[in-house]
Formats: C-alpha cells, sequence, structure tokens
C-alpha cells in the first residue's frame, strides 16, 4: 500500500532482487558483446572529426601501408612523403558509431616531413613500385584482449603542416575469430584503376597505355570528381563503407578481410558462415576464385552485393624490391603479351591474365550472373519475383522498382548459372538490349549463393556521400532484402529446410 513503511527484510530482500537480476542481465549482456565484437565495439564513442578537409590535390603529402592488412597484434608500416617541415597521423577505425562513422584509435602522431623520390615506369611492364624510407610502425594491439584494435577497415589520415590531408587504407583482420559475416575488402580492384604515378591497368588514365603490372607500394592517386575521399582506393568513394556502415550499425558479427587474403589461404573464408563481396571486386587470382568456390562447397554462404565481379584473372608476384610476397598485381590483359603463353608454357595457360571467359571459366557458373553492360548510374532494379524470400516482409510487387540502385555496371544470368537459379529482379538496361539480374541460388553443399547484378545497390543501404556525389537512394525494401539474404547466409544449411532453388528457406529469429 502507497505509504506503508518498507522494512529492513523487505528492503534486503529487494536489493537482493535487483542485485540478481542485474547480475543475470550483465552476464546475458557479456556472453552477447563477446560473442559479437562489432556490436560491443559500435557501442564505443565515435569521432566527429575523421574526414579530410583540405584534400591535398597536388601530392603535398600522401602514403602507402606496408601490407593490404594485418593480424589482429601485428604491426603495420606506414610510409609518408611531403614537403612539408611536419604532419601529423590520425588513425580511424571505420563503423557505425552512432552514426559518427569512426573511431579514433591512438592519439595523433606528430613526425618530421620528408620529402620521399619517386620511381620511374618499368619500361617492360609500365610498374611503378615506391622504394620509400622512415615509416612510421602501428602494432594494432594485443591478442589478448579481443577489444583492441578489432577486424575492421582502418584510416590513417595524414595532415601536414598547411593542413593539407590523405588517407592510408588498411584492413585489420582477426583470424582467430569465426564471425558470422566476413566481409572482403577489394583492394585487387582499387589497384588495378590506381594511376599514381602515370600508371594503372587502364589505357584511359595511363601515360603512354597502360601497365602490365601494378605494385601495393604507392599511395592511392586522388579521384578529382570525389576530393573529399581521396587516399583510401574505392573504399569510402563509392560502395564498401555503404555496406560497413549500415552492417555495423544493424549489429551484425561482421570481420574483414581482403581480396590478396582470400588467395593467401583458405583457411581465412572456413570459419565463417558466409562471404560478403561489394561493390567492384573485379580482378581475382586463380587461388582466390578456388578458395572461394571450396568455401561455397563446404557450406558456407556468398552474397554477391556488386557487379563485374571476378571478370579478370590476375597473379600476384612479390616485390621486387622488398621482397614482400603478394605485393604486385600482374595482368597483361592479352594472351599475346602475357609472358606464359610467349614461353609455351602449356602446363600454365590457365593461369594467363585473361578475362575468365577467355579461359571457358565464365563468372557467371558460380556468381549465377555475370557483367554485360555499363549503363552508369541512375537506373531502376526492377522486381519480378516478389514471392521469393528475397523479398519477404519487403510490401514489393511485382514490376515494383527500386530507384536509382542500377547501375554503374550491372551483371545479368546469361544461362550458364547453376541448375535452380532463381531471378529475383530482371531490369532493362538503356538502348544496349541487356538486361540486369538479380538471383539466388542453393549449392549442393546448401549455401546460399546471392547476386544483385548491381553494383549501386548498397546505396539502398546507407546514405553516405549523398548528395554530394550521388542522389540519396537509401531504400527501406532493399535494406529488408539484404536482412533476409544475410539472415539465410548466417543460418547456414543446418539453419534452412527444404531448400530448392533457394525456396522453402526458414525465416531467421536475428539478424545477428
Amino acid at each position: 500500500m502507497p505509504g506503508r513503511p518498507l522494512s529492513r527484510r523487505r528492503f534486503l530482500q529487494g536489493l537482493t532482487a535487483l542485485t540478481t537480476a542485474g547480475c543475470a542481465n550483465l552476464r546475458q549482456r557479456t556472453s552477447v558483446t563477446a560473442s559479437n565484437p562489432t556490436r560491443s565495439e559500435n557501442e564505443k564513442a565515435g569521432a566527429l572529426d575523421w574526414e579530410l578537409t583540405q584534400t591535398a590535390m597536388n601530392q603535398e603529402i600522401e602514403g602507402y601501408a606496408s601490407r593490404t592488412s594485418v593480424n589482429r597484434g601485428e604491426p603495420i608500416q606506414l610510409f609518408v612523403s611531403t614537403a612539408e617541415a611536419s604532419y601529423a597521423i590520425d588513425v580511424f577505425r571505420m563503423g557505425w558509431y552512432g552514426g559518427r562513422g569512426a573511431r579514433r584509435m591512438l592519439p595523433t602522431i606528430r613526425r618530421t616531413g620528408i620529402r620521399q623520390g619517386t620511381t620511374p615506369p618499368d619500361p617492360v611492364t609500365g610498374m611503378i613500385e615506391c622504394n620509400w624510407t622512415d615509416p612510421y610502425t602501428i602494432t594494432t594491439g594485443t591478442m589478448t584482449d579481443s577489444t583492441e584494435w578489432p577486424s575492421g577497415v582502418y584510416l590513417a589520415r595524414l595532415t601536414g603542416a598547411s593542413g593539407k590531408q590523405s588517407y592510408i587504407v588498411f584492413t585489420v583482420r582477426d583470424d582467430a575469430r569465426r564471425s558470422a559475416l566476413l566481409f572482403l575488402c577489394a583492394t585487387n580492384t582499387y589497384q588495378a584503376y590506381n594511376n599514381w604515378g602515370g600508371k594503372s591497368l587502364y589505357d584511359f588514365n595511363s601515360a603512354g597505355g597502360r601497365a602490365a603490372k601494378v605494385s601495393y607500394n604507392r599511395p592511392y592517386a586522388v579521384h578529382p570528381y570525389s576530393v573529399r575521399l581521396d587516399g583510401a582506393g574505392d573504399f569510402l568513394r563509392r560502395w564498401e563503407y555503404n555496406m560497413v556502415r549500415f552492417l555495423e550499425r544493424e549489429g551484425y558479427d561482421v570481420a574483414y578481410a581482403t581480396d590478396v587474403d582470400a588467395h593467401a589461404s583458405a583457411a581465412t573464408l572456413l570459419p565463417h558462415r558466409g562471404l560478403l563481396v561489394v561493390g567492384h571486386n573485379e580482378y581475382w587470382s586463380l587461388e582466390t576464385r578456388r578458395n572461394v568456390i571450396a568455401a561455397r562447397d563446404a557450406g558456407v554462404g556468398l552474397g554477391v552485393f556488386a557487379a563485374n565481379t571476378c571478370f579478370w584473372q590476375i597473379r600476384y608476384e612479390a616485390s621486387t624490391l622488398t621482397g614482400d610476397v603478394h605485393r604486385t598485381i600482374v595482368c597483361y590483359k592479352d594472351a599475346a603479351t602475357d609472358p606464359l603463353a610467349r614461353d609455351g608454357d602449356a602446363a600454365n595457360r590457365h593461369r594467363l591474365t585473361v578475362t575468365w571467359r577467355d579461359l571457358q571459366l565464365p563468372e557467371g557458373a558460380f556468381v549465377g550472373v555475370q557483367y554485360v553492360a555499363e549503363p552508369g548510374d541512375g537506373l531502376d532494379i526492377v522486381i519480378e519475383s516478389a514471392a521469393s524470400w528475397v523479398c519477404r516482409d519487403t510490401g514489393l510487387r511485382n514490376g515494383d522498382r527500386l530507384a536509382g540502385l542500377l547501375g554503374y555496371e550491372v551483371d545479368q544470368a546469361v544461362g550458364n548459372e547453376p541448375a535452380g537459379t532463381e531471378r529475383i529482379a530482371h531490369s532493362p538496361v538503356r538502348s544496349s538490349g541487356h538486361f540486369a539480374d538479380m538471383t539466388a541460388y542453393t549449392a549442393p553443399s546448401g549455401a546460399i549463393v546471392f547476386a544483385t547484378g548491381s553494383m549501386n545497390f548498397n546505396w539502398g543501404l546507407d546514405a553516405y556521400n549523398a548528395p554530394a556525389l550521388h542522389p540519396n537512394y537509401v531504400n527501406p525494401a532493399a535494406q529488408q532484402m539484404t536482412r533476409n539474404v544475410l539472415a539465410a547466409i548466417k543460418a547456414g544449411p543446418r539453419g534452412r529446410v527444404g531448400l530448392v532453388g533457394g525456396a522453402g528457406i526458414e525465416p531467421a529469429t536475428s539478424a545477428l
């Protein structure tokens, strides 16, 4: 009754109950966060000051990392060149963090500036490789504390004394962690288009013709049409960061690696429920392709939120200067000029750096779709099978459109896709005669393989870069489709029943 005095006995009983409940809640919370480091990481305070404010458009300051990725606890070296007397390094992990988008990892590091030398292109291959000195070494935490330097994509922001800035990008893996999802950063594609020093794997932005080899030992060149986002390859500029923000905002259990890691070891892929290929992952080695397919055949799902995936075959070589492995990408794009063909090496002709289709290994045979057109931005994805499990709880109907989410390159199911492949969207591509297709199939192992058929689908998940670089295309239906796909992948073959061409998937009770 109101106003009734509270006896000491009743007070102690209540206190005991509250304490017991609190301890139970704490144990439950600790269990959840310990099993999902991504969720607990994003509960930490984010940083508001991580973006560039004065991009170094004329190479006032720039740098590169000694490796594309390191395992937690391993060191990574940052090589920097600037004519300015001093500079600062600020290191951030990229994620959600309550919408702030990043977390500061270290206090600001102050260093004396040094202008590093330049290297002319190799006269035969066109490769440009830097041999810079005086690196700053960062040790990415310890292996005993899982809360230090968790797996993720990291940006080191360089700021010269004048205020000019650029980024260095690298990934921290967690090889001991069995996360539900593994996000594969497309660093090969970043580097293929990178024309720092005047050479890329493309004629359109290379001086005197494209290179046949490109090195990771050089900075990423600036992009004049996205000047606030330079030095980070394609991570911030187009699609990957949008997906990272969505995944970490939603609380998915996700770890990160690169396509170089997928090449180096099949063990990188197998502990996870699903692999995520996002945006533009065009350049694959034979080992990467074998390892991804082996993971699928072992029951690991594959979410291809991308297009133009696995189009060119590459080979890796060690650095000619340091001897470090996997620092050089080889891609002649022409069988006649590839030394494997010139030397008559019949035993290795399957490693020629040409398209996979030239080798009679079309990418559609395992992705479900393959590259057909580059229509640009601003087209719509048109839903064809709203009854699909992919569209569950979206409210979509056949003929509905996901506005602006088709482009800039698109894929189509052309008849070589695995048996039982379901077509969810079938979208006309301007005046090309092609269609862009969204597909899903279930491998014999029970693994789900889903493909959006469009790079820009990821703009429907998060609005980063809108409206500066593109309109705001965030779409609740696209977000729910992504949740459905990730839930099916996360459930794994044992968590689903009656899978025939993707049908009969049981709805997951949680996105995590």
